[in-house]
């Protein structure tokens, strides 16, 4: 008769796996109880959120879920390290992984293996003398010329320098583009708050949001622009923005903007810039946590500092409000872009799913098709999908993986759309219309209802 030592049992113990199923995963969905699942393994990131670089609203908006993909989409494998001293000691039961993860997953292995990840070329450097030149000749031209129309240009090459700045903060936002952490917030808060006014805190706070709720109609803040413009008839519902905390109210004067929004888009984008001011000022003076607060307080204090003082140097009162308006409306452009990778391409109502990352990510964007001449003028986000996938990628990385992106969604039947820049403006109009003559037609059935 075989016999069993005391040993060999105090091992089967210690390694025998505890396991859960997804449903039970799922009751641990609340801020006070929050737990996911990274390659079935299940940590419990409660305490974790309140603290974790990115924000706490991706944690919140994946709760109780498998977030692999995700979380390989935003972290480097240094990461991995930290997930231990989380661990539940809990694995996913029945844990499958589908094809297109298993894809996806394959690739973004590849990518790091090759170092793309690390790889960042040359443009931050090239991109720091270009917008330095550009203020450079706007400060000179304001105060050496007496010409309105240098003036002018002088207010276009603000609005461009502005957009290159937007290019640099949003790389700095999602990879370190400079040599330590610390410079990298140092540059971040100095491109974004200090030379924008827009505050970095505040991007990333909604930009992050956006990419793990991508097109989401109420988890997206990059979809919910009531009461000026709505890009579906279901926002006509009243949803509850799960990121703002309150009901997106679809009234009547709502009604009317969206009515007319195919029309309104283009100026609504040459005064957008406004509202960019507006959201970083009250994010900032709010009591929502936010880190490093007092910089970000400091950074924007030093752009409503300077650009005051530029625009008082222009002789008139006419001028300066003539290159205040010019220089929005020059980066107007950069709004409209952001608007054509999304505005047109699938929505949907509901917090995002871990298990479709890919296909969710697809559907939500849409590439702006351009000559490798015009990458800086697009800084990257041509590539949206890819930058979508791969958001801690350089953009110099972007244009050599996008073939390999498109075969990965030819492969799974999934859309991979790239419209040019006019096709794409085109695109937008028109879904911009179809919800305004849904919203036209509830807006005369009201005033023939009342009279």
């Amino acid at each position: 008769m075989a016999t069993i030592s005391l040993t060999e049992v105090a091992g089967t113990l210690v390694h025998e796996k505890k396991y859960i199923t997804i449903e039970e995963l799922e009751k641990h969905n609340k801020p006070d109880d929050l737990w996911i699942s990274i390659q079935g393994k299940v940590y419990n990131v409660t305490d974790w959120a309140k603290r974790h670089p990115g924000g706490d609203i991706p944690l919140l908006n994946m709760a109780g879920q498998d977030v692999t993909d995700a979380f390989i989409a935003f972290h480097p494998g240094t990461a991995w390290q930290y997930l231990d001293k989380l661990f539940t000691g809990y694995h996913l039961k029945d844990f499958q992984i589908s094809e297109v993860s298993k894809d996806y997953r394959k690739l973004a292995s590849q990518f790091a293996k090759a170092g793309l990840f690390e790889d960042k070329g040359h443009g931050v450097i090239y991109s720091l003398c270009f917008v330095s030149l550009m203020l450079l000749a706007c400060v000179y031209g304001v105060l050496c010329s007496n010409s309105f129309w240098v003036h002018m240009l002088c207010g276009a090459l603000l609005g461009f320098s502005w957009i290159q700045v937007a290019y640099m903060g949003h790389d700095s936002g999602h990879y370190q583009i400079m040599t330590s952490k610390g410079w990298n917030k140092f540059v971040g808060i100095l491109i974004g708050n200090c030379v924008t006014g827009i505050s970095i805190a505040w991007w990333k706070w909604t930009h992050n949001a956006h990419h793990i709720a991508c097109n989401s109609l109420d988890y997206d803040p990059d979809l919910q622009h009531l009461p000026m413009m709505a890009v579906s008839s279901r926002l006509f519902n009243s949803l509850t923005s799960s990121f703002y905390g309150r009901k997106l109210t679809f009234d009547p004067l709502a009604r009317f903007f969206v009515s007319y929004q195919h029309l309104s888009f283009y100026p609504i984008m040459c005064v957008a810039r406004v509202n960019l001011y507006l959201q970083t000022l009250l994010l900032l003076f709010s009591k929502r946590k936010i880190p490093d607060r007092g910089l970000n307080i400091f950074g924007t204090l030093v752009f409503w500092t300077w650009f005051p003082l530029l625009v008082s140097c222009l002789p008139t009162w006419n001028e300066r409000v003539c290159f205040v308006m010019v220089s929005f409306c020059v980066t107007a452009i950069q709004h409209v872009q952001f608007c054509l990778n999304h505005f047109a391409a699938n929505v949907y109502v509901g917090p995002p799913k871990g298990t479709d990352w890919f296909e969710k990510q697809s559907g939500g964007t849409i590439d702006i098709s351009c000559s490798p001449k015009m990458d800086w003028f697009f800084g990257g986000l041509q590539f949206q999908l890819e930058h979508h996938l791969f958001p801690r990628l350089p953009r110099s990385q972007l244009r050599k993986i996008s073939p390999i992106v498109r075969e990965l969604c030819k492969k799974h039947s999934l859309p991979y759309r790239s419209l040019s820049f006019y096709e794409a403006n085109v695109t937008t109009i028109r879904t911009l219309r179809d919800a305004a003559l849904q919203a036209r037609g509830l807006l005369w059935e009201a005033v023939n209802t009342h009279g």
